[in-house]
């Protein structure tokens, strides 16, 4: 009897362990650092011929760093989070993580990302990485997210982050390329964000998040949204114009980018849910798609 109810007790502890560690992962944000890993990587390839040793050791430190903000931001919006229904069940408002530890173990995350790149990449690739953490954590999220609709430009740069430390970590400098594909990043973010915004717009209307649908209303979002489309296919041609990429970049850029503006277009002109929804899934494709483009054009 003893030994048949150890044995059904067992897939509760696995179980229970299994969710131990789904939320601490969750706390990482592992679906939005994904892209953010596959521009660092790109970067790399662009910047030269890093080893798969160099590309683990980035990316394992650039997941610590935005792993890191990512649990912090957890913990500090906990109280938001348990009011909107796409957050709601997350580790710490779900009180399946306490906050105290959500906080300890992002500190922890961003500290550890410090000394891995630090000691096996460059100083200025854990600097970058690092600089990174603090301005997602300090600047957008206790800083501008609850206080002004400029947040997610501003804070954007955070994101953005990637591309100058996967430069760094082959080049152990900066120069002209990675700022140009930071900035690409920087104006991609708004059109991107904003287009989920629309769809979370009385959400963040309930929490009192003064997004730009809340605060400037869904038809001005729209109009922001094309006409920040219309700058990133302006500064997508940089690489282009400077030297840095060629032809198989060039093409790539204008497709993407008219693909992007035309999806903005149909946004401003529609104004429904199904574009705003596939505009947001567009512009991660196409995010991806353009750095992808990077590589290809240097190494083809």
């Amino acid at each position: 009897m003893e030994a048949s109810q150890a044995t059904l007790a067992a897939p509760d502890t696995a179980g229970g362990w299994r969710t131990v560690v789904a939320d601490y992962v969750a706390l990482t944000k592992p679906k939005v650092q994904s892209l953010l890993l596959l521009t660092t990587v790109c970067t790399m390839e662009v910047a030269g011929d890093p080893s798969l040793g160099l590309i683990a050791l980035t990316v394992a430190g650039g997941y610590l760093s935005a792993g890191g903000a990512g649990a912090v931001n957890h913990w500090y919006d906990r109280d938001i989070d348990a009011l909107m229904e796409r957050t709601a069940d997350r580790p710490v408002p779900a009180g399946r993580v306490s906050p105290r530890a959500a906080l300890v173990y992002g500190c922890v995350l961003a500290l550890l990302s410090f000394v891995l790149l630090a000691s096996t990449v460059n100083l200025l690739a854990a600097s970058l990485a690092f600089s990174g953490f603090l301005g997602y954590v300090f600047v957008y999220t206790i800083w501008l997210k609850r206080r002004t609709p400029q947040n997610i430009v501003i804070g954007g740069a955070a994101g953005a982050v990637p591309p100058l430390v996967g430069w760094a970590a082959v080049t152990g400098e900066l120069a002209g390329m990675p700022i140009y594909l930071f900035a690409i990043v920087f104006f991609w973010t708004p059109p991107h964000f904003w287009a989920l915004s629309l769809l979370m717009k009385k959400e963040y209307e309930r929490v009192g998040v003064p997004m730009l649908p809340v605060v400037r209303g869904e038809a001005e979002t729209r109009k922001q949204i094309l006409l920040y489309s219309i700058l990133l296919y302006a500064v997508t041609q940089l690489p282009f114009c400077a030297g840095g990429l060629g032809m198989i970049y060039l093409v790539s850029s204008l497709a993407l980018g008219a693909l992007f503006i035309g999806g903005a277009y149909l946004l401003y002109r529609r104004a429904d849910r199904r574009s705003a929804l596939r505009l947001y899934l567009f512009s991660l494709l196409y995010l991806a798609l353009l750095f992808v483009a990077m590589v290809a054009d240097v190494k083809l």
